[in-house]
């Protein structure tokens, strides 16, 4: 039984495994780098991608989904149909590539990923039985975040071009969206480009909560903590009936001359 080495990064492994054009490809066990890459992959490829069923520890898939940017561009894919998620019961199972007619083992080995594929039909056929089992009894893993295409689209149509263009350029300037001290959440940078464009709090909480971002609630206790830091400041706006609405704006210096691209780095020197 032969063997090859389809690449030493996951990147050049999956589109190795994507250029063979398979009808399905299940990605079993993958660590939570291999999960990234694979969005980032499968968002940039250019050819017509196969469904694509990950099988993946659940404590694995919920760390990586608590990053807005991964979980939002998976939900790209699941909602094109092209990603499916489900729960591995049992772990054990070696982090692997499979199709009907190919087997790809992923090795970690000093700092490089590779992909070790073998072109033995009786193996490949035995591993593609068994992962097609495992999936039919898998439970399905909840993807709660809302799609990046459709964030930005309805970002664009309720509140402005402008805005949509900012919170883009923020998002490609981080390597993360967790809010847990390594980076500024979603929330947080809806609310700063809002700031910077000077746009009511009502109407990017709404937004927020309507797209399955977060509640109002949860935008407006953010604000709050940003107000607190002296990061943005309102201003109360009259309306016709009713209390006056607020309208954002920054209250940093720093952040007003920021570009949208460095606006992340400059908020996040400043938060604790």
């Amino acid at each position: 039984m032969s063997q090859n080495l389809l690449g030493t990064s996951v990147d050049d492994v999956v589109r190795t495994v994507l250029d063979a054009d398979p009808g399905e490809l299940f990605v079993v066990n993958p660590a939570g780098g291999t999960v990234e890459e694979l969005v980032d992959v499968a968002n940039a490829y250019e050819g017509e991608l196969p469904t694509i069923r990950l099988l993946g520890d659940e404590r694995t898939l919920k760390d990586v989904t608590d990053d807005f940017i991964v979980a939002s561009n998976a939900a790209n894919l699941v909602e094109d149909g092209s990603l499916e998620l489900r729960l591995l019961g049992d772990d054990t199972r070696s982090s692997m590539l499979v199709t009907e007619d190919r087997t790809v083992a992923l090795l970690e080995v000093g700092g490089l990923v590779g992909g070790l594929t073998t072109d033995d039909a009786e193996f490949a056929e035995t591993a593609y039985d068994a992962v097609t089992d495992d999936w039919a009894a898998a439970e399905e893993f909840m993807l709660r975040t809302p799609a990046i295409d459709r964030v930005s689209q309805t970002l664009g149509e309720n509140i402005s071009a402008d805005v949509e263009e900012d919170f883009g350029d923020v998002l490609a300037s981080m390597e993360t969206a967790r809010g847990d001290g390594d980076g500024l959440d979603e929330v947080t940078v809806s609310l700063l480009v809002a700031a910077k464009n000077r746009v009511l709090l009502y109407d990017i909480s709404k937004w927020g909560e309507d797209v399955g971002i977060a509640s109002k609630a949860t935008f407006s206790r953010t604000k709050t903590k940003l107000e607190d830091l002296g990061l943005i400041d309102t201003e109360k706006v009259p309306i016709d009936v009713g209390r006056p609405r607020l309208r954002l704006k920054l209250a940093d210096d720093r952040l007003e001359d920021a570009p949208p691209a460095e606006l992340a780095n400059v908020a996040q020197s400043v938060l604790p």
